[in-house]
């Protein structure tokens, strides 16, 4: 339900961005299971948004970028051929080929890596070989320069890249509880959250400019809906945001919940504005 939370150690998104193979980001083990149970699924009108912006078809493979427990990659996967789920956790993959099992979807390959793996992925698949390359809610985390490059080659004419932004932070909305929990976050961590985990207008911009000056020809798709969420989902979704060694321990828990819960109280329902942002750049043959 959380994009990732904005703890102090984590830093603002730059021009450059980061390549997540570098980084120990934290979400395995505990996290990975909370990620998989409150982590926000995309709307179908987007999966059909892709399908139709690249014109996928049976014969079509997906990567699936920072792929996660699968939320993108599965849905996607019964309109093309295979889907390559990529992710530098394995916890959240194994969390992903369950998922995926659980819901008799066969055609998707999950492999540890980064962005930066996309050479290899070329190396081994060939140039134009790929109908799309998707990149749900973690560009953030990646280097979007090199990576925009580097995807081109990979795509067969007409195909593309999607990158979605899905919804905004919760603790960034314009309502009274989430001003109440940015309050509370700000008091648990010591610092104001402010991070729009790449959401907000001027990174998109941003990245919209990249994908053009890459060669590119960019369009994008804008789906609104709310969601009323309930105090679990709530607070489990702020957990599985957090590195594995910020979770506060298990004994802990239930006061910590017993405190935000007071403190939102008065402020139910918690209703979430949900814009669906994605960006689509379609190859130029």
């Amino acid at each position: 339900m959380l994009s990732d939370l904005p703890v102090a150690e984590t830093p603002q998104i730059s021009g450059a961005g980061r390549h997540s193979e570098t980084m120990d980001l934290g979400f395995g083990g505990e996290v990975a299971e909370l990620y998989h149970r409150y982590r926000r699924g995309y709307p179908p009108e987007l999966i059909g948004a892709c399908v139709d912006a690249f014109s996928l078809t049976g014969d079509d493979l997906v990567i699936d970028l920072g792929c996660g427990t699968g939320q993108l990659a599965t849905p996607i996967a019964p309109q093309v051929r295979a889907v390559v789920g990529v992710d530098p956790e394995p916890d959240m993959l194994a969390h992903a080929r369950s998922a995926a099992q659980d819901q008799g979807v066969a055609n998707v390959a999950w492999m540890v890596g980064s962005d930066s793996d996309l050479l290899l992925l070329r190396s081994l698949l060939g140039e134009q070989s790929v109908g799309a390359v998707t990149i749900g809610q973690a560009l953030h985390w990646m280097d979007h320069e090199s990576l925009f490059a580097a995807v081109g080659p990979l795509l067969r004419p007409g195909g593309g890249i999607m990158v979605v932004a899905n919804g905004i932070p919760l603790w960034l909305q314009d309502s009274d509880w989430s001003r109440a929990l940015r309050d509370w976050l700000s008091d648990w961590f010591g610092t104001r959250p402010t991070d729009s985990c790449g959401t907000d207008d001027a990174t998109q911009q941003l990245y919209r400019e990249s994908l053009t000056a890459n060669g590119f020809e960019v369009s994008k798709i804008e789906l609104d809906y709310a969601d009323e969420l309930d105090f679990d989902h709530l607070l489990g979704g702020i957990y599985s945001a957090l590195p594995v060694d910020r979770l506060p321990p298990p004994d802990e828990r239930p006061q910590i919940a017993a405190e935000l819960r007071e403190v939102l109280h008065p402020h139910r329902p918690y209703v979430e504005q949900v814009p669906v942002r994605a960006l689509l750049g379609t190859r130029v043959a």
